[in-house]
């Protein structure tokens, strides 16, 4: 019997992709209101964001761990901002710009941050069933405002943060502490996310039947990683819920 059901919560729950481009459009519409139209606003505001989810090469890795582990996130991203607008030949004194840049972006992307069409009803209707427990990677800097912006506490039992346990998804240790805190055993769960890396590899490996939101990509068989089931929007979710639960 199906009694709990582990979620993620971006790309799953929440339509972070939509909150992203809304905040690159006006990251890269204030780069060019500063600098100008020959300013590629876009190119920066793309290179950002792939800095900020840590799509990095080994010297921008090098470059930028010591900077989270050292000193905080918000500082490498500042830093980050300040790079790419060295990059750009923007050699002034920048680093006012580049904090007013991260503090925009950080503001108008929350702004943005919502659940996606349905999803807020319908994990009211299924917590009437089931125990819910969101699962989420990512560091507190990013996190915590999103859980906030969303009140995702008052729509589910329980919430674990990646970046505030030991170790994220994939790995099983964070599956064992929802599975301990929804008092339920592997057989009697479902995990719902879009990365097979983290979300469907971290639920198989813990012996819990996997749902991979496809968002109209192509399954990887390089990867190795098999769902359980598959399903392209997350507005399929509720349907196979139900499905799942009867049997």
């Amino acid at each position: 019997m199906l009694k709990a059901l582990f979620l993620d919560m971006d790309e799953t729950l929440c339509d972070t992709p939509g909150a992203n481009e809304q905040a690159k459009r006006l990251m890269a519409e204030s780069l060019v209101a500063k600098y100008g139209d020959q300013f590629d606003g876009k190119a920066f505001a793309d290179a950002y964001v792939t800095g900020i989810y840590r799509e990095w090469t080994a010297e921008q890795h090098a470059r930028y761990m010591p900077i989270i582990e050292q000193q905080s996130e918000e500082a490498f991203r500042v830093q980050l901002i300040h790079d790419l607008l060295v990059e750009r030949g923007i050699n002034e004194r920048c680093d006012e710009t580049a904090q007013a840049l991260q503090d925009k972006f950080d503001q108008d992307r929350i702004d943005a941050f919502d659940f996606y069409p349905g999803i807020k009803e319908w994990l009211a209707e299924a917590r009437q069933i089931f125990t819910l427990v969101v699962i989420t990677n990512g560091p507190e800097f990013s996190q915590i405002p999103k859980v906030e912006r969303v009140n995702m506490e008052a729509h589910v039992d329980h919430l674990i943060i990646g970046g505030q346990e030991p170790e994220e998804k994939p790995f099983p240790s964070i599956f064992r502490k929802a599975l301990t805190l929804a008092n339920c055993e592997a057989h009697e769960v479902i995990h719902v996310g879009d990365s097979l890396a983290s979300d469907i590899a971290g639920a198989n490996n813990s012996g819990i039947t996997s749902v991979w939101i496809q968002h109209q990509r192509p399954l990887d068989a390089e990867l190795g990683i098999n769902p359980s089931h598959m399903i392209m929007h997350p507005d399929e979710i509720p349907a196979l819920v139900e499905k799942l639960h009867r049997g």
